[in-house]
């Protein structure tokens, strides 16, 4: 295939998170550790329309191994939801990671405000044996049918 006939990569996966009035803090904003509660439950979204109802990746076991972001502009509460971006970045033998982008989810006249990135390590796991677990091809393909390149983050581009 040559490269003016090169796949484009996917698109991300967007879903809008509405916001609790308790993810405030006593400065008005989202509070940072509310971050991680609005990227679970776009993951628990996303993976139900990824994999379907009949393969649960969360009911099969999977285990948060890390978290990192980077916050670039307060987040004020408000009472539209806002949209997460959401793709995986690598794929492993038995683990990948999820690239995120909380953005506004409206545009303004300077486009769409990106208030955070970040990445998650997930590891598949089975409980009945407490170890991680393969990850089969059927899991494999979906999560590539969605991958993307790395989250960018400010340190990347350094």
């Amino acid at each position: 295939m040559s490269e003016d006939q090169a796949t484009p990569p996917p698109e991300r996966y967007r879903v809008n998170v509405p916001l609790r009035w308790s993810d405030m803090d006593a400065y008005g904003h989202v509070n940072n550790v509310q971050f991680l509660r609005l990227l679970e439950d776009a993951r628990v979204i996303g993976f139900e329309e990824w994999f379907g109802q009949d393969r649960s990746v969360l009911s099969e076991g999977i285990l948060v191994a890390r978290h990192e972001i980077e916050y670039l502009a307060p987040l004020l509460f408000r009472v539209a939801p806002i949209a997460v971006e959401m793709w995986p970045t690598r794929i492993g033998g038995a683990g990948f990671d999820l690239g995120y982008e909380v953005r506004d989810g409206r545009e303004g006249e300077q486009g769409e405000t990106v208030f955070a990135r970040a990445e998650t390590t997930l590891v598949l796991y089975d409980f009945a044996t407490a170890r991680p677990r393969r990850m089969d091809d059927a899991l494999r393909a979906v999560l590539q049918a969605h991958a993307g390149d790395p989250t960018p983050f400010r340190w990347r581009r350094r």
